[in-house]
């Protein structure tokens, strides 16, 4: 009876811990809805600038590079000085854009909701180089 109890035991734990890890990951489709905040500024799905840099292929880029766009003095100064995008750079500057980047352009409050982040990031990562 010990030995049934301890096997379901472990079998939730592992099923929860996969559902866990499956939330952290996000999802794109819902990650869609959440751009929608950032279109007004920013396009994911092709390389071209608008009132912000283009996202696509943003993860693994310096901050203030992308080619052609006019960023902040803050902003070039933060990739120079190592900022470069990840899932944990990206969630951290999108908490709060003006504390990750005193002085950065963009005008956006940020997201407070980490499920948004997360659901952003699968978004973004469709666009990945």
């Amino acid at each position: 009876m010990q030995y049934k109890n301890a096997l379901l035991i472990g079998l939730s734990i592992v099923s929860l811990s996969a559902v866990g890890a499956r939330a952290q990951e996000g999802d794109a489709t819902a990650g869609a809805t959440v751009f929608k905040k950032c279109a007004v500024c920013h396009v994911a799905d092709s390389d071209k600038n608008k009132v912000g840099p283009s996202l696509f292929g943003l993860f693994g880029r310096t901050a203030g590079t992308h080619p052609g766009f006019s960023y902040s003095t803050a902003m070039v100064e933060a990739g120079k000085g190592g900022l470069v995008w990840d899932p944990a750079s990206l969630k951290d500057y999108l908490h709060d854009p003006k504390a990750k980047v005193k002085g950065t352009k963009m005008a956006f409050a940020g997201l407070k909701d980490d499920t948004d982040i997360a659901n952003l990031e699968a978004y973004l990562k469709q666009y990945s180089k």
